[in-house]
């Protein structure tokens, strides 16, 4: 019997290539000194374009949330939230979620404008506070699951809900990777050298802005409309 299961394989392949990948780009562009104006700027637009398909995927949880609640079919008692569900109330840890992001949206910027300044310190405490409050976000991102009544078999709405904050979870965690590999090249002087050097940093944050405004959007669409459709529709 295998002591891996294909999923575990697969992931630990995928993690492999990525960290494979990662450390050439780098090795390219510290140590050979290969990345001129032109192969940065495909890099910029291979990340833009990246970040594009990521919204079109997040579009399509949208359409289906707001397809349904706006317009609840009587399989689900013509009314949103279903019956027999209960929603996440967005006051609590969606709204201290919330301050979180964009606390560290804030500090993952400063620390981009202090390593455009060549402020090694500053830049690397703006990184840890960011990092930082990255973990406190997925502990209470899990906890708020633990804790919910509903389930991803709960229908609709169980399905739309799970699935769209589920994988912004995951895309936090990615982004929380992203940001600690640009914390090991900053401390290991990679990125401080020149102003051509820290596109992984600045892909990093790219990255980590538009997850604080995918949260947004699901912060005023899954959890507050979510929660207060029968509401606002007078139902």
């Amino acid at each position: 019997m295998s002591c891996v299961s294909p999923i575990g394989l697969s992931l630990l392949t995928f993690g492999g290539v990525i960290f494979c990948w990662i450390s050439d780009v780098s090795s390219e562009s510290k140590l050979e000194g290969n990345h001129t104006t032109y192969v940065r700027l495909n890099l910029r637009m291979g990340m833009l374009l990246f970040i594009i398909s990521e919204i079109m995927f997040f579009c399509g949880f949208f359409w289906a949330f707001f397809h349904s609640s706006v317009t609840p079919v009587i399989e689900v008692g013509s009314i949103w939230p279903p019956y027999n569900v209960s929603p996440i109330s967005s006051v609590g840890i969606p709204t201290l979620n919330t301050v979180i992001l964009l606390l560290s949206g804030a500090f993952v910027t400063w620390a981009h404008h202090s390593l455009l300044e060549k402020s090694q310190p500053q830049a690397l405490l703006g990184l840890l506070i960011t990092i930082s409050l990255a973990l406190i976000f997925t502990f209470f991102q899990g906890f708020e699951y633990i804790d919910a009544i509903s389930g991803v078999s709960d229908g609709i709405y169980g399905s739309t809900f799970f699935l769209s904050t589920g994988f912004h979870g995951l895309h936090v965690i990615i982004g929380t990777i992203m940001l600690s590999y640009s914390l090991y090249r900053i401390l290991n002087s990679q990125c401080v050298s020149t102003l051509t050097q820290h596109f992984g940093l600045e892909a990093s944050i790219w990255y980590w802005h538009f997850v604080d405004i995918v949260w947004l959007f699901l912060f005023i669409s899954i959890y507050w409309w979510g929660y207060n459709a029968s509401t606002l529709m007078g139902l």
